[in-house]
């Protein structure tokens, strides 16, 4: 039996091996799970499992169950969407904007535009290279990412949690499992947002035709359940200023959910709010808007609060960071638009 830890790009699915074994002549028929459960160190049963569910357990180029049986000269692999770190986490010297610090955690405020972890085509320059180089170790999460207890988006700006010992990792882990975490995000919306406030339902899981998207599954058929409470900050005509609470952590959530119930974010490229989708047809309006997108390019997405009990004192600690300036930007754009607009349709 051999193993051969390689890293293997499937461009098509963006999946990176991790792992690679070949059963022995002699390999008596086994479940995959107990296999790997043999041959991978510090990795629980329960992983593996989860993993062959997402379709990553792989058995001579196939994607097999936990039940499989291997067997003599099989091939098995793990392939996963982030590659190995021991091949591409190198150091690297990136400030980090510190809001908290002390000897068992501390709280980030990560700008818009930096990748929080290693991944497809982001192997470089993340919040994850950063750390490794102002921290000499940190504990690993249960996807083996160093300190991270939870993440957001690429282009969403705001407020991180990161783990420095074993006991927080557990700890804030454990809080953001059980929902007893505090997450508050400001968000710009397209349209105007019928009810003051609300709450949105429903399992959000892989688009069926498009990967890089996630999607709301309403009937619980498919994903993870979510659960986004939102809360109307500023109306300004044909966008909206919300606060948006997560109960859950899904992927996309917020940015799925609002635009699942009709108010896709401002200039959220992938979800299609980088187009026009409320407002009017006359061309200073088109500039007014290209105008924004200018001033904001990403989703209008900012993570202002965190709370959360510190694991060790268990005293709750609730930070918030103010909205950058990119985003208070277009915001105020708005509020002038909205204002001279209304001005106008009263004359009229």
């Amino acid at each position: 039996m051999t193993t051969r830890p390689i890293i293997e790009n499937e461009s098509e699915d963006e999946l990176y091996e991790h792992h690679r074994f070949e059963a022995g002549k002699g390999q008596a028929p086994l479940r995959v799970d107990k296999f790997l459960m043999n041959l991978i160190e510090n990795i629980t049963r329960n992983k593996i499992q989860k993993a062959a569910d997402s379709g990553n357990i792989f058995v001579n180029d196939v994607p097999v169950k936990s039940n499989h049986k291997v067997k003599a000269n099989d091939i098995v692999s793990m392939r996963l969407e982030h590659p190995p770190y021991e091949y591409l986490l190198e150091p690297e010297n990136i400030p980090l904007n510190i809001v908290y610090e002390d000897d068992q955690l501390l709280v980030v405020n990560k700008t818009a535009g930096m990748v929080v972890h290693p991944g497809h085509g982001n192997y470089s320059g993340t919040l994850v290279n950063a750390l490794a180089y102002h921290f000499e170790s940190l504990p690993m999460n249960s996807s083996d990412r160093p300190g991270l207890v939870h993440r957001i988006d690429k282009d969403t700006s705001g407020l991180l949690v990161i783990a420095k010992t074993e006991l927080a990792m557990t700890g804030l882990t454990k809080q953001f499992s059980e929902k007893t975490s505090e997450r508050e995000y400001i968000a710009l919306v397209w349209g105007n947002v019928k009810d003051d406030e609300g709450t949105i339902e429903g399992h959000i899981g892989r688009h069926p035709k498009d990967r890089m998207q996630n999607t709301v599954y309403p009937d619980g058929s498919e994903g993870k359940p979510a659960v986004t409470h939102y809360k109307v900050v500023e109306r300004l005509g044909y966008v909206t200023l919300v606060s948006c609470r997560l109960e859950t952590g899904r992927t996309h959530q917020i940015r799925v959910h609002m635009k699942y119930i009709g108010h896709t974010l401002f200039n959220d490229a992938r979800y299609g709010g980088d187009l026009i989708l409320k407002g009017t047809t006359f061309t200073k309006y088109k500039q007014f808007i290209d105008n924004c997108f200018k001033i904001l390019p990403r989703q209008a997405l900012h993570a202002r609060t965190l709370g959360f009990e510190h694991p060790v004192t268990k005293e709750f600690l609730r930070f918030e960071c103010p909205v950058p300036e990119d985003m208070t930007e277009c915001i105020e754009k708005w509020r002038v638009y909205s204002k001279s607009h209304t001005a106008e349709e009263e004359e009229d």
